[in-house]
């Protein structure tokens, strides 16, 4: 029997989809084999190909989840504000369909979801990031909290928000407003990390911050991100350039920029 403390009745699993049904059956699978148990699940897709609605539909009759489809892909910012829109319970954890769970995630998911309810001024619990945020000040159960401060060093101060997996109050796109469409996915979460920063967000990181989650892209089904090649270069000019300009332009953003 699943200890009462880990069905999470107050929480809605959000995954967002597009054509990765088999790395959606890992994902579900993975919380199952954890016995993590949420009050609702939900899977919103941006008109994947028939194979996988097919095998998404296989998917619902052993999962029980919630299936939000559309005709037309439209993106990732409208596939989460569709998601987000259907949520009817007071927290959210947003997972992306090519991630999985490691073991153990469920007592840290625990003491995150505790930490939200203890903390009226936390919008967001972030368990997953490529690399470290730079400034933490210690919290409890293992996670830190965020600072920003424009006067700090070094760009990576602004990734502040993440859509890498993290816990949030579902009312969070009321508070920072809904995720810009129209956009390809790196810019919708861009303008949503500036939004973040402008209405004085605030989040905790978990400090072993890949243990919790793998980003498990496979040759079958490769991630559908489509990055600046520029962004990856590791010419050490083009590197320069892209720290210059990139400060410049979250500094400009962080003051002007709006939905």
């Amino acid at each position: 029997m699943i200890p009462d403390d880990y069905i999470f009745n107050e929480t809605t699993l959000l995954i967002t989809h597009f054509n990765r049904s088999s790395s959606l059956e890992n994902l579900l699978r993975a919380f199952q084999q954890q016995n993590c148990c949420f009050g609702e699940i939900i899977v919103s897709d941006d008109a994947s190909e028939q194979k996988h609605l097919n095998k998404i539909f296989e998917l619902q009759n052993i999962y029980k989840f919630k299936l939000l489809t559309t005709k037309k892909n439209s993106g990732l910012g409208n596939n989460i504000n569709k998601g987000q829109d259907a949520v009817s319970t007071p927290y959210t954890l947003y997972v992306q369909e090519d991630f999985e769970p490691i073991e153990g995630f469920r007592n840290h998911f625990y003491n995150a979801l505790k930490l939200l309810k203890e903390n009226e001024d936390i919008d967001i619990v972030r368990f997953y990031a490529y690399t470290k945020f730079p400034y933490l000040e210690p919290y409890k159960y293992g996670y830190s909290r965020m600072i920003f401060n424009k006067k700090l060093k070094g760009y990576s101060k602004f990734y502040y928000y993440s859509d890498h997996p993290h816990l949030r109050r579902s009312s969070f796109c009321e508070k920072f407003g809904k995720y810009k469409e129209g956009v390809n996915a790196e810019r919708a979460e861009y303008h949503m990390m500036i939004s973040f920063l402008q209405r004085k967000g605030n989040g905790l990181f978990f400090d072993n911050y890949q243990s919790l989650f793998r980003h498990a892209n496979s040759s079958d089904e490769p991630s559908t991100m489509e990055r600046n090649s520029l962004r990856r270069s590791k010419n050490p000019i083009i590197s320069a350039v892209r720290g210059i300009y990139r400060h410049i332009r979250f500094n400009f953003d962080l003051n002007f920029i709006r939905h």
